[in-house]
């Protein structure tokens, strides 16, 4: 599809990194782009108040991209926290379970998330969806595979009978590859933006500040986040060098 400066987007918007990087990519892209958020009992819902504080910085810092981006909703799903009895959504340890899965996977998240999202978009009239998911790097979350999320986007465009469509711009890149796009789309004031402002630790953990951003340094969204800013400025020093 082509993508024209009057065209719009909604971006499934957590509040953490990825999510941030994505409501970049799509304010580059799009005339006019909202945000969605979801609050299901999360543990980390620490990231929920950091979700204004992004998308003010966003517009604070970036003029070209304020005049794009438009509401923000908050959609409430505690039925899912009070299902899952996850690491999410308890205190419980985080593990890898039985069926090899961590237990921080909320079952149907996802699945959820654009089912609802599509519902807004449909009001709205926004039938293009962004989300920050990706199987190159992840925790090994089956709603997070592409073929699962096109597949959800047919079963949306069949139940709704409009033209929607899921795009995931960081769906085949590493965490490394995330950073690089967040510096590609921004620079260093987005780079700085996503270190101080967005939050991705599954614990919840904001007292300690790390080079990549607040965690607890621990949880696999704080090691593949850790990871990922370590390779991306390794790649990013030695290009300095050998300019």
């Amino acid at each position: 599809m082509t993508h024209t400066a009057n065209s719009n987007a909604l971006v499934l918007f957590s509040g953490g990194q990825d999510s941030t990087v994505c409501l970049a990519w799509a304010l580059e892209r799009y005339g006019h782009v909202e945000t969605v958020g979801f609050k299901y009992r999360q543990r980390h819902s620490v990231e929920l108040d950091c979700r204004l504080a992004v998308r003010a910085e966003l517009t604070a810092k970036f003029p070209n991209w304020a005049g794009r981006l438009g509401a923000d909703h908050v959609i409430e799903l505690d039925e899912l926290g009070r299902l899952s009895e996850t690491a999410l959504t308890s205190e419980a340890e985080i593990v890898i379970a039985e069926n090899g899965l961590p237990s921080t996977f909320v079952p149907g998240r996802n699945l959820l998330f654009f089912t609802y999202a599509a519902a807004l978009g449909y009001r709205r009239r926004i039938l293009r969806l962004v989300g920050g998911m990706c199987e190159t790097d992840f925790s090994g979350y089956p709603d997070c595979r592409d073929a699962t999320l096109q597949a959800l986007a047919q079963a949306i465009r069949l139940g709704m009978e409009d033209e929607f469509e899921i795009e995931t711009p960081l769906m085949w890149l590493t965490k490394a590859q995330t950073w690089r796009l967040a510096h590609d789309l921004g620079g260093e004031a987005l780079i700085d933006l996503i270190v101080e402002a967005t939050h991705s630790c599954y614990r919840g953990e904001r007292d300690v500040r790390h080079a990549w951003g607040y965690g607890c340094d621990d949880c696999p969204a704080c090691q593949l986040r850790a990871k990922g800013f370590a390779e991306w400025q390794a790649t990013a020093d030695a290009s300095a060098e050998a300019q």
